[in-house]
């Protein structure tokens, strides 16, 4: 398997999953031209991707969608309320009939060689999925957009090979920022956004000796930056109720504008 992000953050997110065979993209939320620019850093192009699976509506997960399913026709995987979400907001423009997969919470399908089993994740959407991806022994897993993790999450996310996993804000940096009240009390709620603490804690239930990397992603533009990420999770790490330290493990923050390094599985 190889795992990259093409793009993270508040601004715009964009993963890719492929095997031997199989080649899909975890949400478009950036413009078509820098998912084909990102893919042909992997030497792939849109034609080589055989399906998108979609976490969820919000604008930075499906920005770029409508064009790239006009342009290729690749079928689209979602939630049955993820889909009427996103044909209800109109942003997409119009899609070319039949696209749509409608998949389910904890009912894993296959695209070729992968197996893929969309979970449940607590975000203010209308049914936000979050992913675990397997290729025979290999696995991988995104989980973004949480605003708790309890023990069904973990569940989903034990004996992964490679994470991308949420860290994506500061408390006191949002605390202290200048968003509206409201919108501050809607990430630090339970169906917001991990902060960069619950991202480490989170981490330390689910390394293991055999995990080979884990990329910190989706950082807010307003309420985060890479070092303060990166150091606060390592310092969870380090310092939790686990057998490990960070320098353990090869963790590394998602770019927001550029491809991060692919891992091979």
């Amino acid at each position: 398997m190889r795992f990259c992000s093409i793009a993270s953050g508040s601004s715009g997110n964009c993963i890719y999953v492929g095997s031997e065979c199989a080649h899909v993209l975890v949400d478009i939320g950036i413009s078509g031209k820098k998912m084909e620019q990102g893919l042909n850093s992997l030497d792939l192009t849109g034609r080589d991707i055989d399906g998108i699976l979609i976490t969820h509506e919000h604008s930075d997960h499906i920005k770029g969608l409508g064009v790239i399913a006009r342009k290729y026709g690749i079928p689209i995987y979602a939630t049955g309320g993820t889909v009427d979400a996103m044909l209800r907001c109109g942003s997409l423009g119009k899609i070319p009939e039949g696209i749509f997969r409608e998949i389910r919470e904890d009912q894993a399908f296959e695209i070729k060689d992968l197996r893929i089993n969309p979970f449940t994740i607590p975000h203010d959407a209308a049914q936000p999925v979050g992913y675990r991806l397997e290729c025979g022994e290999s696995s991988v897993g995104i989980a973004t957009d949480l605003g708790k993790y309890n023990d069904y999450i973990i569940e989903n996310l034990q004996n992964l090979d490679a994470i991308l996993l949420e860290a994506n804000h500061d408390i006191r940096m949002l605390q202290v920022g200048k968003y509206p009240y409201y919108l501050k009390q809607r990430i630090l709620g339970d169906r917001g956004h991990l902060s960069n603490e619950n991202a480490g804690r989170l981490l330390c239930r689910l390394l293991h000796d055999n995990m080979k990397a884990v990329f910190l992603g989706h950082l807010s533009r307003e309420n985060n930056y890479e070092e303060l990420a990166y150091e606060t999770v390592c310092s969870e790490v380090t310092l939790g109720d686990n057998p490990y330290k960070s320098k353990d493990f090869k963790i590394q923050v998602a770019k927001r504008d550029f491809v991060s390094e692919a891992v091979t599985i």
